[in-house]
């Protein structure tokens, strides 16, 4: 299927063989099977998207991911996909908007060129109560890798890639617990935490597309982990 929204083409045509697992949830995924945070039914949030960036590296499959900086005041030191609140100049945040913005905030934050990105499908629209956003998941093939890294070390403080391999693993995995009481899953990645929002889309990404593998639900680790 392909589509258009503005200027950025929407397809699925010729992805790697192992991506299109990924591309059937999209078509018949719904919302509360992504989360139980949905956008507030009378309307309202800030809108917003991400980018979540498949890649084909030295250790197979991968997604691209970035660590915010430690002195911003929303989701400081967390790691994220690119991505962040629509611009005007984006356009219609029911259309064309959110894949505009989810290529321009990954091209500002991590360099990447946008014109390598193959958009193949967007999810359901979820919602992120603490800072009142709501994120449209833009999932994409990177077909053309360019070089990325920290444009602005004030927002950015690291951009990395993470193998597939090493999500699935079940070593890597565990449940965190928010000050606040909400449980969600985590990934023990590299020198990552990866957590909350980001790590909740890659967590159903994997059940859906078939991808997990048992894990223990059981394990628990703090969000401090390096303390």
């Amino acid at each position: 299927m392909t589509s258009t929204y503005g200027e950025v083409e929407v397809s699925a045509q010729g992805l790697p063989e192992w991506l299109l697992p990924v591309a059937r949830l999209a078509e018949t995924i719904e919302p509360r099977q992504l989360s139980r945070f949905l956008p507030p039914e009378q309307g309202g949030g800030r809108p917003s998207a991400v980018l979540v960036l498949f890649g084909e590296g030295p250790a197979g499959p991968e997604l691209l991911l970035m660590e915010r900086s430690g002195s911003l005041r929303s989701h400081a030191g967390q790691p994220s996909f690119p991505g962040g609140a629509l611009d005007p100049e984006d356009g219609d945040p029911e259309e064309e908007g959110p894949l505009r913005a989810a290529l321009r905030e990954a091209e500002e934050e991590t360099g990447l060129d946008p014109s390598g990105v193959q958009v193949f499908a967007v999810l359901p629209r979820l919602y992120i109560p603490v800072s009142g956003f709501v994120v449209t998941p833009v999932l994409g093939w990177w077909r053309r890798p360019t070089p990325v890294g920290p444009v602005d070390l004030a927002e950015t403080a690291r951009v990395f890639t993470v193998p597939v391999a090493d999500l699935t693993d079940p070593a890597n995995r565990a449940t965190t617990v928010h000050p606040s009481g909400h449980r969600g899953p985590a990934f023990l990645v590299g020198s990552a935490l990866v957590w909350g929002f980001t790590a909740g889309v890659i967590d159903r990404i994997l059940h859906y597309a078939g991808w997990e593998r048992p894990w223990d639900r059981a394990k628990r680790v703090p969000l401090d982990w390096r303390a």
